[in-house]
């Protein structure tokens, strides 16, 4: 009976190793968890007492960019984060996303508080705790002091338009989406005025309010995209063109665009200097960040609240960053200078995947078109060779 016992119990012993054996063979084999957005603590002194979420994606390389996310009025990180489609473009090509995120007791509609001095200071408030976050971020995921960029909506938006006045040392460029000029308003009076109808400034008052951000600043300026719906009651599309006003007179370009193109979604887009400002303007769209539901690469987001399905603005904004790996942001390509009448004419062949990366076509429903002649070149993959020629800045038509 003791013999029979102790039989049992090897076999049990013995049982139990396998199972453990199996176990850590299986633990061993399931894949590491995927990247998630992840909230962070102690960044900083945090004196505009605000939450840090940050994203990266799996397989983020070393010196990568970062792109600062600021969401809307009763939004939070997660929300903003989940439907602008930003995540799609961090996993497809390889940047971080830092995601900040007001808490009630600041604002009681969690908005970012876009007209108080005390937040819009260099040096102070909701400012410093975003440059805070961004310190942060360089120091623990090694991304690129050089490749840091911010997108917001309303008054993440307006707050955008923040931090690129106040840390233009900071940003590379910045997305100003259904927001505001920087210092439009002092106080909650002021901002709703500002809101709707808006404030008629000239553009050298909107310049001098950014160039006091941070005097003495002789740096190179961010570039700057706005977006704005033509059917906005929230935030009236005045501020659209007071935000051009004012973005266009710190970068020293005229407020006369030097080119236009026509967009999927009865969108048009303006474009000034070289390629410094941008101007969307979207056709019969109310307040919220354009999105475009769908799989192709240029579509992006969920349509929900303030969420509007129309195109996909994440997608362009990722392009003018230069977030795609593509040497040149812009439509024009840097190493081609714009051709005057009596230079040679410009002319690229390429596929039209690699024409639509570049910024020389746009892409939609599957096929790639020309930026600015809008003329269809034919589907849109590697394969597709098209040449097409520069006929005037961000202009190209096919054939040489």
């Amino acid at each position: 009976m003791r013999r029979s016992s102790s039989l049992l119990s090897r076999l049990a012993g013995a049982a139990a190793g396998v199972v453990l054996a199996a176990a850590a063979v299986l633990t061993v084999a399931l894949p590491a968890q995927a990247a998630t957005l992840t909230q962070v603590t102690g960044f900083g002194s945090n004196p505009g007492n605000l939450a840090m979420y940050a994203y990266r994606p799996d397989g983020l390389p070393a010196n990568a960019p970062a792109v600062v996310l600021l969401h809307g009025c009763t939004q939070n990180a997660s929300g903003y984060f989940t439907n602008s489609g930003w995540q799609k473009y961090a996993d497809l090509w390889k940047f971080a996303l830092i995601v900040p995120q007001q808490a009630s007791a600041n604002n009681s509609s969690s908005c970012f508080n876009w007209f108080q001095t005390g937040d819009t200071t260099r040096g102070q408030g909701e400012a410093l705790s975003i440059k805070q976050m961004v310190d942060y971020a360089k120091t623990n995921y090694g991304v690129d002091a050089g490749r840091i960029y911010v997108s917001g909506l309303s008054a993440g938006a307006a707050m955008s338009a923040v931090m690129l006045a106040t840390y233009p040392d900071v940003f590379a460029a910045g997305s100003v989406i259904a927001g505001l000029p920087y210092r439009c308003a002092t106080d909650t009076t002021s901002a709703y005025s500002c809101m709707n109808p808006g404030v008629d400034k000239t553009p050298a008052q909107w310049g001098d309010l950014v160039r006091n951000a941070y005097s003495g600043y002789t740096g190179p300026r961010p570039r700057v995209v706005i977006w704005h719906g033509t059917s906005d009651t929230t935030v009236a599309p005045l501020n659209a063109v007071e935000s051009r006003d004012q973005w266009t007179n710190v970068l020293g370009v005229s407020q006369t665009p030097t080119s236009t193109a026509s967009l999927p979604a009865g969108t048009s887009l303006e474009v000034y200097g070289n390629d410094q400002v941008r101007l969307y303007r979207v056709s019969g769209m109310g307040h919220g960040t354009p999105v475009d539901p769908g799989s192709a690469t240029d579509q992006c987001g969920t349509a929900t609240a303030y969420f509007l399905d129309t195109i996909c603005s994440t997608y362009r904004d990722a392009l003018f960053f230069g977030l795609d790996g593509g040497t040149s942001p812009s439509p024009t390509p840097t190493a081609s200078p714009t051709p005057s009448p009596t230079s040679s004419p410009v002319c690229v062949t390429a596929s039209n995947y690699a024409h639509v990366s570049a910024g020389r076509a746009y892409q939609s429903g599957g096929y790639a078109y020309a930026l600015g002649s809008n003329q269809r070149m034919g589907l849109y993959n590697t394969f597709y060779m098209t040449t097409l020629k520069q006929t005037g800045p961000s202009y190209w038509v096919i054939g040489c």
